[in-house]
């Protein structure tokens, strides 16, 4: 009996061991999908406030062309990097998604530009993916973590943090400081939609202040890659660049108390102009992986509050 019983627990065991492989085999098929070469519609609209008064601010809508390449594909972190094709001679490196399982080390945003480490536990993490996003300059922008759904087959992820004002209002607008996203992006048939809930904030030592709720609708609908090849060429010669922008980066993180303030401007020049630049000289002179480090890490301090 007793053998019986052990030969049913192992089964049992193995069972639920292949399930959840199989389960996190779905999630990760799930994130490389969002790679790819897509027309991104952007649609943002203010919905409700509490107070009577507010003036709402005028819809948002934009588009563009954006290519979403996988830089780094491990059994439990992805990396997604984003390119914006404005035409067949110009390209802006976007921002990057990072996917990592069960992470337990998570940076969350405060205020001001500032950002807190905090550790989750074993239970927090359990089955998640912590999405990590960061700007065009590589600096953190937001992270958050949730558990993909694939029910009915559909393929879904959501997760609520905090970040800093999105680039459409950060220097238009002076009335909140804190923007609450509710996050939730699905997998289509013709790409992924990436749905927001967001709530506009007004931190202080008091307390959060609700001014508003915005929601956000962004689409990501596949199409012919032909309008990136001037992209792909562009990335091909930055890449090795980028990846020490990105060493830097997390070197810094790594050795940084439990929180960090990142400056967007010093000596008048904004942090992306600073990296951007460099990252052109930096192929024009053709630096060793060695230099490029060296030079990022000069080029960020001013930048940086430890």
């Amino acid at each position: 009996m007793k053998i019986f019983n052990l030969i049913v627990g192992l089964a049992t065991l193995v069972t639920v061991s292949a399930h959840a492989q199989d389960k996190l085999e779905q999630d990760r098929n799930s994130i490389k999908a969002l790679a790819g070469f897509y027309k991104v519609n952007f649609n943002y609209a203010e919905v409700t406030s509490p107070n009577p008064d507010y003036a709402f601010s005028k819809p948002y809508r934009s588009h563009g062309n954006e290519w979403a390449e996988i830089i780094v594909d491990e059994p439990k972190k992805i990396v997604i990097q984003h390119m914006l094709a404005i035409n067949d001679s110009t390209v802006i490196k976007h921002w990057r998604q990072d996917w990592t399982y069960e992470d337990p080390e998570i940076m969350l945003y405060t205020q001001d530009n500032a950002w807190k480490k905090v550790n989750l536990t074993a239970a927090d993490v359990k089955g998640k993916w912590t999405q990590k996003v960061y700007q065009v300059d590589d600096s953190p922008r937001y992270q958050g973590y949730g558990t993909w759904s694939h029910v009915g087959g559909h393929d879904s992820w959501q997760s609520e943090t905090d970040s800093p004002l999105p680039r459409r209002e950060s220097t238009v607008r002076k009335d909140y400081n804190v923007l609450n996203r509710g996050s939730r992006i699905t997998i289509t048939k013709d790409g992924w939609m990436f749905e927001q809930d967001n709530k506009k904030v007004v931190r202080t030592p008091q307390g959060d202040k609700l001014i508003a709720t915005e929601k956000g609708y962004e689409e990501f609908t596949k199409i012919d890659p032909v309008k990136f090849a001037y992209a792909q060429k562009w990335w091909e010669n930055q890449k090795t660049y980028w990846a020490a922008v990105r060493d830097v980066w997390a070197d810094f993180a790594k050795t940084s108390n439990t929180n960090f303030k990142v400056q967007t401007s010093a000596n008048g020049k904004l942090l992306y102009e600073t990296l951007f630049s460099l990252g052109d000289q930096s192929i024009k002179e053709k630096w060793s992986a060695t230099q490029n480090k060296e030079k990022i890490k000069t080029a960020l301090l001013p930048y940086l509050v430890k």
